[in-house]
């Protein structure tokens, strides 16, 4: 499927998270198989654009095409000088975020909020696609709460503006990640969108993904906290689309080698002192579900430098491979994919 004037090899996404899809999972992620992964959202102030913090959300250097951002704010003129911005500084796509359910971010009337103002959001979608001349894209939620589900508006404003694909998680602003997610309100806008549209909510297997497609007639799967920990999960998706057939386990080799690689590009990209802290969750997500995690997490979270972190793994490792060939994990069937 093509965004604009870029074909993705694939459609199996990798869902904007915060804290999660900095560049080197990003990266990861397409090396395994995405065809397409969006950065954390970047705010729309213009006074945090040159915050270390910010700069490195939106930092693609050496990443592979196509490059997506996305932004969050309120203000049509704040988020159009924020989409420029990023396209000057490499971005190739604009995806502008009204599905975040977060109440810091729902208090300052951003993200799913904005879905209670549909003059508003006519007013920003306008704006950013008038100010850029790449595809801008929206991520949304089926309304503000059940009693309020606007999803059909919305889809129809945003094509009307010039929005080039939507993005919908099957779920309102009220359910955060609770409860199943809405699949017929999904079919329900791809029925009337004559743009691609993404399903989003629960996609946790590669036969969860094929059932989706087949229940929304989406364009495209994308994948939430179902990545975390396990990137291949993108792979997996996209040979089960194609073939009809189940990958097995990775290789506990290969994890161990595939770990090792987006530690070190992930300490390469945060420093040592935060990199090895903020490698922790990563970690975490890794070996959940593995023999003897609980006790190998706890002795992580008290290491404080980067050879520390890749010796512990790497003799964790040597264990699981004392235990098969293939990693022994239990699927992810239960998580509420963001």
């Amino acid at each position: 499927m093509n965004i604009g004037p870029h074909t993705l090899r694939n459609n199996v996404f990798v869902a904007p998270m915060a804290g999660v899809t900095d560049r080197p999972f990003r990266q990861l992620c397409k090396e395994l198989g995405a065809g397409y992964a969006v950065s954390e959202m970047a705010a729309s102030n213009p006074r945090l654009w040159a915050t270390e913090k910010s700069s490195r959300r939106t930092n693609h250097d050496g990443e592979m095409e196509p490059k997506a951002v996305q932004i969050a704010g309120a203000d049509p003129q704040m988020l159009a000088d924020c989409a420029r911005f990023n396209v000057d500084h490499g971005a190739q796509i604009i995806d502008i975020n009204m599905g975040c359910p977060v109440k810091k971010v729902c208090n300052a009337w951003c993200g799913s909020a904005l879905l209670q103002d549909e003059a508003l959001v006519a007013r920003i979608l306008e704006a950013v696609v008038g100010a850029v001349d790449v595809p801008v894209t929206l991520k949304f939620r089926t309304g503000w709460d059940r009693a309020n589900r606007n999803a059909l508006q919305i889809a129809a404003i945003a094509e009307a503006s010039g929005i080039a694909m939507l993005t919908l998680h099957g779920r309102t602003r009220a359910d955060g990640y609770r409860g199943d997610a809405e699949y017929e309100t999904i079919a329900a806008v791809k029925a009337q969108a004559g743009i691609p549209v993404v399903a989003n909510g629960d996609i946790t297997t590669p036969e969860k993904a094929r059932r989706v497609l087949e229940l929304t007639g989406a364009d495209a799967v994308m994948i939430g906290r179902a990545a975390q920990g396990r990137p291949w999960i993108c792979r997996e998706i996209d040979h089960y689309l194609r073939t009809g057939m189940l990958l097995p386990a990775p290789l506990v080799a290969e994890v161990q080698v595939l770990m090792a690689a987006h530690l070190q590009a992930h300490y390469a990209f945060y420093g040592e002192y935060l990199g090895v802290r903020t490698a922790r969750k990563h970690i975490g997500w890794y070996v959940r579900d593995l023999a003897g995690a609980e006790e190998f997490r706890q002795r992580m979270n008290m290491l404080e430098d980067c050879a520390q972190q890749l010796a512990a793994i790497a003799e964790f490792f040597d264990f699981q491979q004392g235990l098969g060939e293939r990693l022994q994990y239990q699927p992810v069937t239960s998580l509420l994919a963001a």
